[in-house]
């Protein structure tokens, strides 16, 4: 299944051509072509993003965060 963001960035990618059609410069065919050829293009550099960034997560197994008990500040009374 093609995820909608891989969509929505090939749309972004074939923008100029559909800004094209609206000038009526390109015919509907050249525009969906375009976006047709768009869509592998998005899929394969989104994935390649995934991959690079899978790894910035919280690792598996470990705690949200290490536990702070705070503890009042013994501070100089004035005199």
């Amino acid at each position: 299944m093609i995820r909608p963001s891989v969509l929505l960035f090939a749309l972004l990618m074939s923008a100029p051509a559909l800004y094209r059609y609206v000038l009526d410069q390109v015919d509907i065919t050249e525009v969906l072509i375009r976006f047709v050829i768009a869509v592998p293009i998005a899929a394969l550099l989104l994935a390649g993003l995934r991959f690079v960034t899978a790894g910035y997560g919280r690792p598996e197994g470990k705690p949200e965060g290490t536990p702070v008990t705070p503890t009042p500040l013994d501070a100089e009374k004035p005199a």
